[in-house]
């Protein structure tokens, strides 16, 4: 019976809290891949090192390539504009306004350009909503923020 006792015990613990505690885990590694070296945050697991300084300035998609492609930081000039998958990695939905990373310093919450184009509208690119950590896409003529990326060391 005490057998029985225990499995209840276990079916019984509520979803949310393990799911909560798995995110609290989730989030602590997470977090711990990050570290900030002046205007760049590098991420030791992906080995992308991120732009952070204090850019307010909003493009569009084609201005934003170009952008990240002639941009000069930390000693470096080998930026692009990060693709989807890569600007997902830096997302943290543990927190919101701003839901990223919390080594990142300069961070809007509002949408963040990838280089990837959307499949269905080739005159629409994914974004990255930082307020939420949503996933948008958008019309490549709109003016959304900047994060350049380049591959590390």
């Amino acid at each position: 019976m005490n057998k029985t006792n225990t499995t209840k015990q276990v079916h019984n613990f509520p979803l949310f809290a393990f799911s909560f505690v798995l995110l609290l885990m989730f989030t602590s590694v997470a977090n711990a891949d990050f570290t900030k070296e002046g205007d760049i945050v590098k991420d030791s697991v992906t080995k992308l090192e991120w732009q952070d300084d204090n850019i307010t300035d909003t493009m569009e998609w084609q201005e934003a390539i170009e952008y990240c492609e002639s941009l000069e930081l930390g000693g470096y000039d080998d930026w692009r504009l990060p693709n989807i998958n890569e600007l997902k990695t830096i997302i943290d939905r543990s927190r919101y306004n701003p839901a990223i990373i919390s080594a990142f310093e300069h961070t809007s919450s509002g949408n963040y350009w990838s280089s990837t184009t959307y499949e269905d509208y080739h005159d629409f690119a994914w974004n990255v909503y930082f307020y939420s950590g949503r996933v948008y896409n958008g019309s490549k003529g709109n003016d959304i923020y900047v994060r350049c990326v380049r591959d590390g060391q």
